[in-house]
């Protein structure tokens, strides 16, 4: 009686990893065991860095605030605290916003927090 190996479903399952691992230079492309190590590590790496771009992203808001602020004579943090005091609950993504699209709105935020002092 032949071996029977299972190759309709080993070989789908080695397309799987192959086909993620196409653009890979070298035997990373080609060879099944590389092909699939490096895939996974390329999955992880990918989620890893999802939750990486929102925290660049909150600095870099926290960054552009923080220099609309000084320039305007008022630090950061104080700003953020007179904000959350009188319960203005902006986020910083749209403070951000504020401060680079609209630059009078941001300026009538700022002296109101300094009017709040």
């Amino acid at each position: 009686m032949p071996r029977a190996t299972r190759v309709p479903a080993s070989r789908k399952r080695r397309k799987k990893w192959l086909k993620r691992a196409k653009g890979f230079w070298g035997g990373r492309h080609k060879l099944y065991r590389t092909a699939r190590e490096t895939a996974q590590r390329a999955l992880a790496f990918s989620t890893r860095d999802r939750k990486k771009r929102r925290r660049n992203y909150r600095s870099l808001w926290i960054t552009r605030l923080n220099a609309v602020c000084r320039e305007h004579g008022i630090s950061y943090s104080r700003f953020i605290a007179t904000l959350k005091k009188a319960k203005i609950e902006l986020n910083r993504r749209s403070l951000a916003e504020l401060a680079v699209r609209d630059p009078n709105a941001f300026e009538q935020l700022v002296t109101f927090v300094k009017s709040a002092k």
